[in-house]
């Protein structure tokens, strides 16, 4: 993909970086795994002079435009949770955005891995502490992902993430080594780890109940999780919303700690003293800034006003808008670092493709339907309006960053006449003369009328839905605003108590696994499936994807994966994504990446000594 800002290519993972042959019996993984070969990052210049107006503390104030959904460290799925995770937990294996391939974290070196590739073992480091001084030990890593897999856990969205562990297995020579088995050979199950936050087993589970239950019977679909009395009960303490929400119940082994929580205003992050991470030589365990704190500023005028005053030092989220306007500033350029980057992220418009019948009626069940809903969505006018045309408009839920993407599949036009045909064939007409569309299901007449959901945390969803609603009426349908904020959308979503529903995809550079977003059983599951989709086709290929580990086989399946989902509809695919970065000047070592989170605010140096 090309834009103004640079461009980017994806290279895939090849078996060879998979496995290195050592010459005996078993592979050891190459320190780094190498996904891209292209730009990785842009980095920024540290300032030659440090401005007398220029704040000397050491504490970034970083816009956010809402709150997390919770800071569990299993349930929840937010983009901001993630984020903050990096900065409060430690990983088997992280990310390494400097060069977009993965490194080892807690673990000493990336696994070894089996000949048939599906024993993958570590050794922990011995550095790693919890907050109580105890040392990290195998006993966490067992508990961590046998939590995450017990059914009774409230993280659907991360289940699928697990479902290919099929044990976790002690060296009898070694305590500190372990080996994760897996079922089946699957391109992700080196990379899987980097989302799930390692947990201390004593601290959330005292009395070892888990260590009385196997993965086996978690992956058991006739085992009853909940006839079991000890397991209920730690579920249920385990699950509580205090270990999201209170500072005071929050455990990890990162090198920030929450420290305060103020509803609807901010979020603070303090460097916890003498962790075990100062000697650590790992860029993403740095900890420069003493504290970091997370300020929500959702309005667009107060994102402008909080730049030109220098009230916030960082950011990620801004408004296109507004940076294209600061950037025109010659203040704001002399104090701050910017930048406009494509990321793997996507944008879309999703539509209830299940819907009860009663308090959401059938109005997208009929692809036809979903095809003409594409062909109304001014997709064009609204980048230029809204976004002064600095977006990509994408054909499915690839990233044109990626080499699998379909670029086959055609950019669907606004043509409101053909959406009219299609709307026509379906049966939906204006029979009363209303101006509204209507059709009759079930017995009833039923008019083409319903709310279209978007966050309501910043102006442009807002804007895009107005957009959106006007073009609607011109072919006859009639859609209402229904701003939401984040939790409740995101709710609304997995319980499938909507319409039509905006929203945006956090995706990366790694290998994806399709399943939670696309199969089917997500849908059923309460999952990230939410509009439905799913045929025995697409449900095929998902599991065959999963599991394949041949580049040469795997990216002909996801594109044919896409064309399914092209031809189906489930979503009006809008716009790969972009960030919007801001760093200030005070701040030195700065970079910027095109994968998640596009910042690293542990790492941002500041460039004058500390203010006492």
């Amino acid at each position: 993909m090309y834009s103004k800002y640079g461009c980017i290519v994806l290279i895939f993972i090849a078996l060879a970086f998979l496995v290195g042959c050592n010459g005996n019996n078993k592979h050891q993984q190459k320190e780094n795994i190498t996904i891209s070969d292209s730009i990785k990052c842009v980095k920024k210049d540290d300032s030659k002079d440090f401005l007398p107006a220029w704040s000397k503390k050491n504490i970034i104030v970083y816009q956010v435009l809402g709150e997390p959904d919770g800071l569990h460290p299993t349930n929840g799925n937010s983009a901001l949770r993630f984020e903050m995770n990096l900065y409060m937990h430690g990983f088997l294996n992280m990310v390494n955005l400097e060069k977009l391939d993965i490194n080892a974290g807690i673990a000493k070196t990336m696994p070894i891995i089996s000949d048939d590739q599906l024993i993958y073992s570590y050794e922990l480091r011995d550095e790693p502490k919890w907050d109580d001084g105890k040392q990290l030990t195998v006993d966490d890593i067992i508990f961590t992902f046998k939590a995450n897999k017990c059914p009774l856990v409230e993280n659907p969205e991360s289940k699928d993430g697990v479902e290919n562990i099929k044990d976790i297995v002690v060296d009898k020579t070694n305590q500190r080594k372990f080996s994760i088995v897996m079922k089946r050979r699957a391109i992700v199950n080196q990379t899987f780890a980097i989302d799930f936050p390692i947990m201390e087993r004593i601290y959330f589970d005292a009395k070892n109940v888990l260590s009385n239950y196997t993965f086996n019977q978690f992956d058991d679909t006739s085992f009853r999780a909940d006839k079991h009395k000890d397991l209920s009960e730690w579920a249920k303490e385990f699950n509580n919303e205090k270990y999201g929400r209170n500072p005071q119940y929050m455990n990890g082994l990162g090198m920030y700690k929450l420290t305060k929580w103020d509803e609807g205003q901010s979020l603070t992050l303090e460097k916890k003293t003498n962790h075990w991470t100062q000697s650590s030589k790992n860029y993403f365990e740095a900890a420069y800034p003493d504290k970091i704190i997370l300020k929500i500023v959702k309005d667009p005028n107060a994102q402008m006003l909080e730049l030109k005053s220098q009230g916030v030092d960082a950011t990620s989220s801004l408004s296109p808008k507004v940076l294209l306007e600061l950037q025109k500033d010659s203040s704001f350029n002399k104090n701050y670092n910017s930048e406009i980057l494509s990321t793997y992220n996507y944008s879309f418009i999703s539509m209830n493709m299940k819907p009860d019948g009663f308090k959401h009626k059938k109005l997208f069940t009929d692809k036809k339907v979903r095809r003409a809903m594409a062909l109304l969505m001014p997709l064009d006018e609204m980048n230029k309006i809204l976004n002064h045309n600095i977006l990509t408009r994408i054909n499915g839920p690839v990233s044109p960053l990626k080499k699998e993407y379909n670029s086959d599949l055609k950019l669907i036009p606004f043509d409101v006449e053909q959406a009219k045909k299609l709307l026509d064939d379906a049966g939906w007409k204006d029979t009363d003369g209303d101006n509204v569309r209507d059709k009759m299901i079930d017995g009833q007449k039923v008019k083409f009328e319903f709310d279209i959901n978007f966050p309501n945390v910043q102006v442009e969803w807002k804007d895009a839905a107005t957009m959106i609603a006007e073009a609607l009426y011109k072919a006859g349908i009639k859609a209402n605003l229904n701003p939401l904020d984040p939790k409740t959308h995101s709710k609304k979503n997995h319980t499938h108590d909507f319409d039509m529903a905006m929203g945006a995809w956090g995706e990366t550079s790694l290998p994806a696994d399709y399943t939670q977003t696309w199969h089917s059983k997500s849908w059923a599951t309460g999952g990230d499936n939410f509009t439905g989709f799913g045929t025995p086709e697409s449900d095929a290929l998902i599991d065959s994807i999963k599991y394949e580990i041949n580049p040469s086989k795997y990216i002909p399946m996801v594109k044919r994966l896409q064309a399914i989902i092209y031809d189906e509809q489930p979503y009006v695919f809008t716009f790969a994504g972009t960030k919007r970065l801001v760093v200030h000047k005070r701040f030195g070592n700065c970079n910027f990446y095109f994968d998640r989170p596009g910042l690293l605010l542990n790492t941002l140096k500041l460039l004058a000594p500390k203010e006492k």
